[in-house]
C-alpha cells in the first residue's frame, strides 16, 4: 500500500534538516585561543594575549550581516553582549565605555575584526544597544581588557549582560576625549573615512 502523498516527503524533509546543521562550539571560556598572524585586506592582524590592553579608539556595531558563526566556532547571536577584535584572544572580555556618556559595560570578545581603517572594537546589536550607541553607528571609545568575576562571565556565556560598571569620571571622559581627539582614526572618522 502506497503511503499517503503527505507522508511520503517526510523522509526528503529529514534527510535536507540532517544535510544543513552547522555544529557550533559551546559557549565556554577554555581553552583560550590566540590564533596564528592572519591576513585581510592586506592587513596582517597578530594575535596576541595583551593582558594590559587598553585602548582609545572608535566602536562600530554589527548585525546579520555577520553570518552564522564567530571565529571562534560559537553560534552568532545579534541580542547577545559580545564583540569582535583583531588580536585579542579568543574569549577574553574588555570594559568599553562610550567616551561621549561615560556609560561602561562588560563585553565578551569572540570573534575577529572589525577590518575597517580607524576601529577597534565592533560589538553586537545587543551589546551596541546596551552601550548606547545602536543608533550612531560608531561612537569613540575606550576598550580595557579586564578578568571579571565567573558571574558575570556565566551572564555573557549565555548571551546576557553583565551589570553595568560604574560610570567613568567627567574628569576621564574628558583627558580620553582631547587624547583620542588628534588621532589619526579620529581625524579619518571627523573626515567621513
Amino acid at each position: 500500500m502506497p503511503l499517503p502523498k503527505s507522508l511520503s516527503v517526510l523522509p526528503l524533509l529529514v534527510t535536507a534538516a540532517a544535510c544543513s546543521t552547522t555544529h557550533y562550539r559551546p559557549a565556554v571560556d577554555h581553552p583560550v585561543k590566540i590564533g596564528r598572524p592572519y591576513t585581510v585586506r592586506g592587513i596582517t592582524y597578530t594575535p596576541a594575549a595583551e593582558p594590559d590592553y587598553d585602548m582609545l579608539g572608535l566602536a562600530g556595531w554589527y548585525g546579520n550581516e555577520s553570518g552564522n558563526q564567530t571565529a571562534n566556532g560559537e553560534r552568532f547571536r545579534v541580542k547577545a553582549i559580545a564583540g569582535a577584535h583583531t588580536t585579542l584572544p579568543l574569549p577574553s572580555y574588555v570594559e568599553v565605555t562610550a567616551l561621549d556618556t561615560g556609560r561602561t559595560i562588560l563585553v565578551r570578545i569572540n570573534d575577529r575584526g572589525p577590518f575597517v581603517r580607524g576601529r577597534i572594537i565592533d560589538l553586537t546589536r545587543g551589546a551596541a544597544r546596551q552601550l548606547g550607541i545602536e543608533g550612531r553607528g560608531i561612537a569613540p571609545v575606550r576598550v580595557r581588557r579586564v578578568d571579571p568575576s565567573e558571574r558575570d562571565r556565566a551572564k555573557l556565556r549565555k548571551g546576557r549582560a553583565a551589570p553595568l560598571r560604574p560610570d567613568a569620571p567627567p574628569a576621564s571622559l574628558a583627558a580620553w576625549r582631547a587624547q583620542l581627539a588628534g588621532t589619526p582614526a579620529a581625524l579619518d572618522a571627523a573626515a567621513g573615512r
